[in-house]
């Protein structure tokens, strides 16, 4: 008997549980904590199809001492249509499973890898703000949310869409 739901292991602005569980989007969604994804380093380099913009992407690398921090999360199986049109699935993500490590231990859980990369391109500030208000509300490492908010940013001509997306972090309370 297939299970009822699954497990999502999210490393970008889906870690802001404001964003993951919008009613349009996987309502059901139950944080379970932090937890690591080794060999992989985060890249913004994924391009957005709705504004051209870097989004995150996992990239697996040989140093086994990277790792890409991110929240897993249960999600209903019947929210799967909504978590793979959310992820662009086949326009610019492909699903995959991933072995993470959760408290001490290896667990599966299924992710999205970017198909369609520009490493010269770099997020816009609203979505890098998701992706770390995401890592403060679940209190990933500091020097990694440090990283994150290192990571070069570009002003988001379209004012209207900037401040719609912030608004996300006041309603989390972020």
């Amino acid at each position: 008997m297939e299970q009822e739901t699954f497990l999502y292991f999210s490393y970008g602005s889906n870690m802001l549980s404001a964003r993951l569980c919008a009613p349009d989007r996987c309502p059901s969604a139950k944080p379970w904590g932090v937890a690591e994804l080794p060999g992989y380093e985060l890249k913004w380099h994924k391009i957005s199809k709705k504004d051209g913009s870097g989004k995150c992407d996992i990239v697996r690398v040989d140093d086994q001492s990277a790792k890409v921090f991110g929240i897993v999360y249960e999600i209903d199986r019947a929210e799967i249509p909504a978590l793979d049109r959310q992820e662009g699935l086949g326009k610019g993500y492909n699903k995959t499973e991933v072995e993470v490590i959760f408290k001490g231990a290896p667990l599966a859980a299924r992710t999205y890898e970017a198909t369609n990369t520009d490493p010269t391109i770099k997020p816009y500030t609203w979505y890098r703000a998701l992706v770390v208000a995401g890592a403060k509300e679940h209190g990933l490492p500091a020097t990694y949310i440090a990283e994150l908010e290192a990571a070069p940013a570009n002003q988001d001509s379209d004012k209207k869409r900037h401040d719609e997306k912030m608004a996300l972090i006041g309603e989390a309370g972020a």
